[in-house]
């Protein structure tokens, strides 16, 4: 009971530096941060905190790293990490943090759709959780819709001078919007198809901890690549004891090091679908934040929005979690009828 009771803090915790992320990385860029620079800064954080722990637990056992294997790395990193944070990163600058932490709740949906075009996932139409999936997609969809098109009225939490003061900044115009809603949504379709094809990766070199800090290391060759090439001004390279530096720390740190092994200790103890289904919270917590801290203003058009994406979320989930209990179910009955026609034999040879 402990330890379940132990999962659900933690994966509260999870959620609420994934809120921090977006709150932070909005703040930094809100501050006059350039956000290809701060995706190189927060990658090279996560390189340097976790080289050390890579050669330390996993270097001494790490299978050998065929050629063909490392440039598979690195263009996966290039496409998952480097392409996937460099988007988000204008997204965020065209909208706000909320709407950043809305989008991530179409991951799961995303990332089950590329493995079904990949035919890595089944889509069976004539049962039920396969309808549940199919509907869940269409409700994804419906959700990013409402979120880029419709803002609707504006929920105003904060004082009026507050609004007064943060309002040109975090009500984009309506192109903006759509454009910053789009790029948030290409963001997570590079991010769901990394997800998909480091499975194929990890069959071949399954060091885990050590494929993540390779990662990190070429995402930061290439993302520093890309910012140098648009921005060579040094001052814009200049991070200070200010809200830039601690943007990158969090994010490169806490974010990138700390999460990834609390995540995996979730997985372990309750499966990938409890995680999943936490993402939720992350949202939650994030707009009562940024209205509070940021000054951002609620339209009834993102919390519609992130009520369907919640929605399609959890249909595919459930539809997941379904298919799942039939296959142990079959697994369970054909072990036992295996049982029953090995003890049949060994009788009649008797």
């Amino acid at each position: 009971m402990k330890g379940n009771k132990k999962a659900y803090w933690v994966v509260i915790l999870i959620q609420a530096i994934y809120a921090g992320m977006f709150l932070l990385s909005k703040a930094a860029f809100d501050h006059g941060m350039n956000n290809l620079i701060f995706v190189f800064y927060r990658q090279a954080a996560a390189t340097v905190f976790l080289a050390p722990l890579a050669l330390l637990f996993e270097w001494k056992n790490a299978p050998p790293l065929p050629f063909m294997t490392f440039v598979k790395i690195f263009l996966l990193s290039f496409c998952g990490i480097t392409l996937s944070l460099d988007v988000n990163g204008i997204g965020l600058v065209y909208t706000s943090a909320t709407l950043a932490a809305a989008t991530t709740n179409c991951l799961p949906v995303i990332t089950f759709f590329l493995a079904l075009v990949l035919r890595m996932e089944v889509l069976k139409l004539r049962t039920t959780p396969g309808i549940a999936k199919l509907v869940g997609i269409v409700v994804c969809m419906a959700g990013a819709a409402t979120l880029a098109f419709y803002k609707g009225p504006h929920f105003e939490i904060l004082s009026h001078h507050n609004q007064q003061h943060h309002g040109d900044h975090h009500v984009s115009s309506g192109k903006t919007w759509i454009k910053g809603c789009f790029l948030l949504l290409l963001s997570n379709i590079f991010w769901g198809l990394w997800l998909v094809l480091q499975a194929f990766i990890l069959k071949g070199y399954p060091s885990k901890l050590i494929l993540t800090t390779l990662q990190c290391f070429f995402s930061s060759i290439q993302s520093f690549a890309i910012a140098i090439a648009m921005e060579r001004n040094v001052n814009e390279w200049k991070l200070g004891w200010n809200v830039r530096l601690l943007a990158v720390a969090y994010c490169g740190i806490v974010v990138t090091g700390i999460t990834f092994y609390l995540q995996t200790w979730v997985i372990g103890k309750k499966g990938p679908v409890f995680l999943a289904m936490s993402t939720p919270l992350s949202l939650i917590i994030t707009i009562l934040s940024s209205a509070i801290l940021l000054g951002e203003i609620i339209t009834l058009g993102s919390l519609i929005g992130g009520l369907l994406l919640i929605g399609g979320l959890y249909s595919v989930l459930w539809g997941k979690s379904k298919e799942h209990v039939v296959v142990v179910d079959t697994i369970e009955k054909s072990n036992e009828h295996v049982i029953i026609v090995n003890t049949t034999d060994e009788t009649c040879q008797r």
